[in-house]
């Protein structure tokens, strides 16, 4: 038989539970909501909006010698933010209050670039409805078009074309160099024999981001067409957006590389594949996506190019279908060469024209996202094997006894 010791019926101190005992000196804790708005606090911000309104309004019209609506919303915007600061600390701690505040000034700014978004795709929409909304204006060139002739007549086909060749042509030469480059900066940083090479590299890179748009059209003006005695053409033109779009992609492709893990190329280093396979094989892959993103910045650098295209590339309103002869319209150039001349069906024109270039810009970006879109092996569908047929079973080997 096994004895009890009587101490053993007892509970040991180290059971009881911490929440059974009670501290009566120890502050009373709030459970803190995540997410979510309460009754409360929308009141709160109509409150201190409508109030910073009637502030404002009382300043500007009746104490203060202000005047000027950017200077009004401005005022308005700053009251906003004191007042409900200074509402939301009469009913929150301050660790709420800043937490609101921060929630108001990112809603705020979120808010006020969708609106100058609207706003300015609007403005152009509302301008050139009345030239974009007749078919002839994507279909025809100004050939045979007048100042004087009517919106019916004249479109913006041969510089949708002439922008699109361009742009594609700058695009062919600034993307591949633009990524040896910036593949050459991080592998190259690596080594003794290439770190020489870097530092000049990387800031010549940096002194062409900051390069003015008027600068590149200059040097390809001089150096291709007055020196090597090339034609004002598409080709030049390409040139000069190509100047302009290769740091960008070099810089933005610099950053992406970076961030493919170390890991994965000593791993390729470790099966034996050499330097460039495993550039080739492991790292632009694993930064396809980011590479594209990298592409559309700098297609977003020389699509609206107006300067460096007039210098190179001429312009006309005929239909060019060649890059390499004659000058090529654009459709930066197409809104430079109306929005300036005083009829008013001609600043329509521009005004569909720049509309165009936003529909243009945005189908680019589109499909240069899908193009680039990343699955992981976990979201790409399986493929369906055919089921393997079973082995038919083997005949039976006779069994041959001795005789």
């Amino acid at each position: 038989m096994h004895t009890v010791h009587p101490a053993s019926t007892e509970h040991p101190a180290s059971t009881v539970h911490p929440a059974s005992t009670e501290h009566p000196d120890l502050p009373e804790q709030r459970r803190v909501k995540l997410g979510g708005t309460t009754r409360e606090e929308v009141l709160t911000l109509l409150g201190t909006a409508a109030g910073s309104l009637a502030l404002d309004w009382l300043l500007y019209e009746r104490v203060l010698p202000f005047s000027g609506a950017f200077g009004f919303l401005l005022c308005w915007y700053l009251l906003f933010l004191a007042l409900y600061a200074a509402a939301g600390r009469l009913q929150w701690d301050a660790l709420t209050v800043r937490e609101r505040l921060a929630t108001a000034l990112a809603w705020s700014s979120g808010l006020l670039v969708v609106a100058v978004i609207i706003e300015q795709i609007g403005y152009v929409a509302l301008r050139g409805f009345d030239a974009a909304r007749h078919w002839n204006f994507f279909t025809e060139t100004m050939r045979t078009t007048a100042p004087l002739s009517p919106i019916t007549s004249g479109g913006c086909l041969h510089a949708v074309v002439g922008s699109l060749e361009q742009l594609g042509l700058a695009t062919l030469f600034s993307v591949p160099l633009g990524i040896l480059t910036a593949v050459f900066l991080v592998e190259s940083g690596n080594t003794r024999r290439g770190a020489r090479f870097v530092k000049p590299v990387r800031v010549l890179v940096e002194a062409m981001t900051a390069l003015p748009s008027i600068v590149a059209g200059l040097f390809v003006l001089g150096v291709v067409i007055l020196t090597l005695g090339a034609e004002k053409s598409g080709l030049a033109a390409s040139l000069a957006l190509t100047v302009m779009m290769t740091p960008i992609v070099t810089r933005a492709a610099e950053v992406v590389v970076r961030l493919v893990p170390g890991t994965l190329k000593e791993a390729s280093y470790a099966l034996g594949a050499s330097q460039w396979r495993t550039v080739w094989h492991v790292v632009l892959p694993t930064a396809r996506p980011g590479l594209t993103t990298a592409v559309v910045l700098g297609m977003a650098r020389g699509v609206g190019e107006t300067s460096p295209v007039l210098l190179t590339a001429g312009f006309t309103a005929r239909m060019n279908l060649d890059p390499l002869h004659g000058n090529q319209a654009s459709l930066p150039l197409y809104v430079w060469n109306y929005v300036k001349q005083p009829y008013p069906d001609m600043v329509a024109r521009a005004f569909a024209g720049a509309l165009t270039l936003m529909l243009v810009v945005l189908v680019l970006f589109v499909t240069a996202r899908v193009l680039g879109r990343h699955r992981a092996p976990a979201d790409r569908p399986a493929r369906r094997r055919p089921p393997r047929r079973a082995p038919a079973p083997a005949a039976p080997v006779p069994v041959v006894g001795n005789r």
